[in-house]
């Protein structure tokens, strides 16, 4: 994978592992794609839905209770419930959920690619799946061998043959969704693009990891919008014109903050002090 992206390894802290969960971030080589792709028409019904400021249990309650997802039976909707929590936490005290019902309002352009991104966070099976697809050409087929491969490397022997098959395919639906592919059995890769409330939302994820200064505009969060730096960074200058973000360019030097929209408990884990 990626140096940026959060996984677990040998040399990460106990403290490093149980932050970055705290921010929302989910590790180790399980997913939502063994049986699942990112559901983004649910997750935008239920956003569309609901206010921002809802708890938990009313996520649960759309889904489960008033059906609002129309699933036919009660067990598929617990089941749904359950799978698109594990993928975007549905929850305002996950603090990654909760900075994308921030940016979320920001029209629906590029909703698309704020749902990817937390959901490249919180399934550590599509992170796996992700550089073979960002370094898939325009135009070229979607690289499945490569794609089990890299599955393979993650999970190693904890996933048979048909669940790494239906991973390929669930991933393959969910970057479909996300617009990076196109087609329906012989997908092909499309550039995407991106709109400043993703460009904001990369900055922050990739904040999140430990990334600072110019290496945030080169991260492979902001890869995953199709931006080369300098795109990236007159797409962030919008966000923050949008007030979506704090950022300072000048010299090659990159400072962003997050100061109006963290809590005190959010800037500590984001400063790595707990």
């Amino acid at each position: 994978m990626p140096p940026d992206w959060p996984q677990l390894c040998e040399h990460e802290s106990d403290q490093q592992i149980r932050r970055l969960e705290s921010v929302g971030f989910r590790l180790g080589a399980k997913g939502t794609h063994t049986s699942r792709t990112m559901m983004l028409d649910g997750l935008q019904t239920l956003l569309h839905a609901l206010p921002r400021e809802a708890p938990r249990s009313a996520y649960n309650a759309a889904i489960v209770d008033n059906n609002l997802l129309g699933k036919r039976t009660v067990s598929t909707r617990r089941l749904t419930a359950q799978r698109l929590s594990e993928l975007y936490g549905l929850d305002p005290s996950v603090p990654l959920f909760r900075f994308l019902r921030l940016y979320w309002p920001d029209g629906r352009r590029g909703n698309e690619l704020l749902a990817l991104l937390l959901a490249l966070a919180r399934d550590p099976l599509l992170r796996a799946t992700a550089d073979c697809v960002l370094q898939t050409r325009p135009g070229e087929e979607f690289a499945r061998p490569a794609v089990t491969e890299a599955l393979h490397r993650l999970a190693g022997g904890r996933l048979s043959d048909g669940t790494l098959d239906k991973v390929v395919r669930n991933a393959a639906s969910t970057w479909t969704q996300s617009g990076h592919l196109r087609g329906r059995v012989r997908k092909v890769r499309q550039v995407v693009s991106a709109a400043p409330a993703s460009a904001a939302f990369a900055l922050l994820l990739g904040y999140a990891v430990g990334i600072r200064g110019e290496g945030l505009l080169r991260s492979t969060w902001m890869r995953v919008l199709d931006v080369s730096a300098e795109d990236a960074l007159a797409l962030c200058a919008d966000a923050k014109r949008l007030g979506l973000v704090g950022m300072s360019y000048g010299g090659g030097l990159v400072d962003v903050s997050f100061s109006t929209i963290l809590t005190e408990k959010e800037k500590e884990l984001f400063r790595g002090t707990c």
